[in-house]
């Protein structure tokens, strides 16, 4: 029997800086914390509604923002845990707790009595004297009231609830499906001589996979160590195409993991609910609330880089066709070729690789250099503590402090893959930061990865694009970390989602300047320095398939955008819809057999549905941002300096384009991006 006394997530947390308990903390403790979390809630919300005072900013805004403090923090603690250390109990925990969080979520949006108490304070805005965040607290209160079905009659907010509960339920249904595709799959080879022009790095993993499982000879699984050195160096073919089939097949093969339903049974869901609120498809609902303001917008930026993009990916494709001819290829150039011969020809044409550049991105140097160029612009420092609990052996802790040394945060690590954690690299936060009682409670951030594993004779050695993947994430954790708002929901990356990814992309510019690099870019077996020459090749070959690479992002938002601009449910096959969505940017083939949308998490398990062209919109945001430091010095400490203080610390405290034009002097322009991708 669990109880308050014996489960830590129903305690104080008796640990340096309030950090989750890990080593405490165990599966049977999560639905009781849940349970109480969402009694606490309510309680909460009955004080609110019961207030005999005439509504005030304090008494009904602010005390909204502050509901249910256990309740978020069990589930920052949960979901967490269910992305990078899940098991079959933690799942099923899920199953059962989410429908729970949206019928409790639903509670307080759908109140009448509240939403008038929201409304009484919202009509008199004008005679508040409330500071530009108070008034963007209010105004998200509001409107958030409203987005959530608060207008709808009786009838129709039946309806919204059963659609979100259902909605809640498939996402996670999406999400379990592609994770157990991905950790079901496994290639064992016991001939070598199949896997010729396999580097030795990628052979020592997968013999260490085998050896894990008992095996004979190299293992490879879809987990992107493992899958994408093949598709890069493997001379065999039909191992290429095999890996590829693997990859691109997840959940899609007719199953009982297969999504097609699920991705029907969403889109039809948020269409449903988009015309319960009023919109004629889910985009235009969610792109109320984006930057980009409406579809229109979102088709202007997408039409505008393919027309500067498509012809150079199409001239792309006919030069490695070429240069596959000329060394021997016969037939027709295919996707499980493409980064095979690309790789190739980069060689040729740079004299680069990934295996030249890993020895001098040694998992730790990089963290130093990471962690060094955040001292640089910022002026904090990290410091591993090993009395912050942690969930996993792999997972490092640190506190974070500022120049005046000041505590900012608690911010763990987590670089390689594991069975039970999904795919990708992610940010995330076990707590936000916001301010109470005068005290500032700062947050605790983690960023998650699935970076090459260290074997039994080489250190962790990462890919470029492996540390650039790490700065992305760790522009992220920095938004997290330097938070500096007074409300939990306008604190840190809770902000515009085409303006969340600013902050990550623009720490990737710094991956490619020689000045950086020198401070930590070092062969981790004699110490020497990356030679300048190869930094030099790293900068020559920075816009090698920049078109190939534009469109590619570009089918991704099409595709993104034709789901959720339909009208009226679909009916028809998810393959076909695919593939006319996104044909304009398709410079392949169609492949029978493998499907994007039955594995696009970010659209059916994430939050980017209608919002995938956001990591567009932030390469024009990051490139114009980034010339300003290019302008006046990549380590400028008052161009940081304002950086932080006008994006980083201010969260979504103000409309993203305000924030972004203190910072820059103007509203972005595209020309930046497509200077530094030589498309203009």
């Amino acid at each position: 029997m669990v109880t308050a006394q014996t489960n830590p997530l129903l305690e104080d947390f008796n640990t340096p800086h309030n950090a989750a308990p890990f080593d405490k903390i165990k599966n049977e403790h999560f639905m009781p914390a849940f349970e109480e979390g969402i009694k606490q809630g309510k309680a909460d919300v009955e004080k609110i509604k019961n207030n005999p005072e005439a509504p005030t900013f304090e008494n009904t805004i602010v005390a909204l923002d502050e509901v249910g403090r256990l309740l978020t923090r069990t589930s920052g603690v949960f979901f967490n845990l269910l992305s990078s250390e899940t098991n079959d109990e933690l799942q099923g925990i899920a199953q059962e707790v989410s429908p729970m969080l949206t019928a409790f979520q639903n509670d307080i949006s759908l109140d009448p009595v509240l939403f008038e108490r929201v409304k009484a304070v919202y009509n008199k805005k004008d005679e508040l004297d409330l500071t530009t965040e108070q008034q963007t607290l209010l105004e998200n209160n509001y409107i958030g009231f409203v987005r959530s079905g608060a207008n709808l009659s009786d009838t129709d907010k039946e309806k919204f609830r059963e659609y979100s509960t259902e909605l809640s339920k498939l996402s996670l249904d999406f999400g379990e499906n592609v994770l157990k595709e991905t950790n079901k799959y496994e290639l064992n080879i016991t001939d070598k001589s199949k896997l010729a022009g396999l580097p030795e790095g990628a052979l020592e993993a997968a013999a260490g996979k085998a050896k894990a499982k008992d095996q004979e000879g190299w293992t490879f699984d879809i987990s992107m160590p493992s899958y994408l050195p093949v598709l890069q160096y493997a001379d065999n073919r039909d191992l290429r195409k095999e890996l590829y089939m693997a990859y691109g097949s997840k959940s899609f093969k007719g199953d009982e993991l297969d999504n097609q339903e699920n991705v029907k049974r969403i889109v039809e869901l948020r269409l449903e609910m988009a015309k319960l609120l009023g919109y004629k498809n889910y985009a235009d609902y969610v792109l109320e609330r984006r930057m980009a303001m409406n579809a229109d917008g979102v088709y202007g930026l997408l039409n505008d880089l393919y027309e500067a993009s498509y012809k150079v990916a199409k001239e792309e494709k006919a030069e490695i066709e070429a240069y596959a001819r000329k060394n021997g290829f016969e037939g027709d150039l295919m996707p499980w070729d493409w980064s095979y011969y690309s790789e190739k020809l980069k060689v040729e044409k740079f004299d680069l690789n990934d295996e030249m550049l890993k020895p001098y991105f040694e998992l730790s140097s990089v963290v130093d250099g990471v962690f060094g160029l955040a001292t640089e612009l910022f002026g904090v420092t990290f410091k591993e503590n090993k009395d912050i609990p942690v969930y996993n052996d792999e997972v490092t802790a640190y506190e974070v402090f500022d120049a005046d040394g000041t505590f900012l945060s608690v911010f763990y690590t987590d670089f390689h893959p594991r069975p039970g954690k999904r795919g990708g690299a992610w940010m995330n936060d076990f707590k936000g930061q916001w301010m109470e009682n005068g005290v500032d409670s700062r947050p605790h951030v983690t960023i998650v990865m699935n970076f090459t594993r260290p074997t039994s004779s080489k250190p962790a050695l990462l890919t470029f694009n492996e540390v650039e993947t790490f700065m992305h994430e760790f522009g992220h954790a920095l938004h997290g970390m330097l938070a500096k708002s007074t409300y939990s929901s306008l604190s840190g990356t809770n902000v515009y989602r085409d303006f969340v990814e600013l902050p990550s992309q623009i720490m990737e510019n710094w991956a490619v300047e020689k000045d950086f690099l020198d401070r930590f870019a070092k062969h981790y077996e004699t110490g020497e320095p990356i030679p300048a020459e190869l930094v030099q090749k790293i900068v020559d070959s920075q816009n090698y398939l920049a078109g190939y690479l534009s469109v590619r992002q570009l089918s991704f938002g099409y595709l993104d955008m034709a789901w959720h601009t339909l009208e009226k449910p679909f009916e028809g096959d998810v393959k076909d819809f695919e593939e006319s969505a996104w044909k304009k940017v398709q410079i392949f083939p169609s492949i029978d057999g493998v499907c994007m949308s039955t594995q696009f998490g970010h659209l059916f398990a994430g939050g980017y549905a209608a919002g995938y062209y956001g990591y567009k919109w932030a390469e024009v945001l990051d490139a114009d941002a980034f010339s300003v430091f290019k302008e006046k010095g990549l380590f400028n400490k008052d161009v940081a300096a304002s950086f932080r203080e006008n994006i980083l610390e201010k969260g979504g405290t103000e409309h993203p384009m305000t924030l972004y034009k203190r910072f820059r002097g103007q509203e972005p322009k595209v020309d930046a991006l497509l200077k530094r991708s030589g498309l203009l």
